[in-house]
């Protein structure tokens, strides 16, 4: 029998000597069920049989029988390469996981005159934000008076603009909300980099 059939362990039906990482799914020996339905690598079902019969197909084939629906009445089993259906799942959690982080929005505040530093730190949190698939909304909020210098705002706001465009593009442009000035970013598909103050003096 050859080890393709039984992922970390080349005796098919032995216990491995060595422990490995819990899986999510049972495959092969480990399935208790005495009858399975069994999915084949394709998709179709070829039906109702028994935990033997369907082990000694996959043996057969060199692949694993992973049962992907315990709770069914029999447990619903795929003949399939083990390796590869691990990886094509932890691609589709990645997945929703980014999905749901780029629904999220995150707000960045600044004051209409922000020192460097207060800055510095917000911008990195806002990188951050961006890297994991989140939406960053920007915002410089005007007191009293100031709003009758929204300039420095708007320059502050472009700025972050300039200091996130290597990872983050522009999803909503500058606009006031009451007080507020504010412009949300999302994350760019392909991250590029930064233009150098030789460039921008250009």
């Amino acid at each position: 029998m050859k080890s393709a059939f039984v992922v970390g362990n080349p005796n098919f039906g032995k216990q491995s000597q060595t422990k490995e990482p819990q899986r999510k799914h049972r495959i092969n020996n480990e399935i208790t069920a005495k009858e399975v339905r069994v999915v084949d690598t394709d998709g179709g079902m070829l039906g109702i049989m028994s935990i033997k019969v369907a082990l000694k197909l996959a043996e057969e084939r060199e692949i694993d029988l992973v049962e992907i629906a315990p709770q069914a009445n029999p447990p619903v089993c795929k003949l399939i390469d083990y390796g590869k259906f691990s990886y094509e799942l932890q691609k589709k959690e990645k997945q929703i996981k980014k999905n749901s982080a780029a629904s999220q929005m995150k707000e960045i505040r600044f004051k209409s005159r922000t020192a460097s530093h207060d800055f510095n730190f917000k911008l990195k949190h806002a990188r951050a934000f961006i890297e994991e698939g989140s939406k960053v909304k920007a915002s410089v909020f005007f007191r009293g008076r100031e709003i009758a210098h929204t300039d420095i705002g708007k320059e502050l706001l472009e700025k972050f603009i300039e200091e996130m465009s290597d990872i983050a593009k522009v999803d909503s442009p500058l606009k006031f909300e009451g007080k507020n000035l504010s412009v949300i970013l999302s994350p760019a598909k392909t991250k590029k980099a930064k233009p150098t103050k030789e460039e921008n003096k250009s």
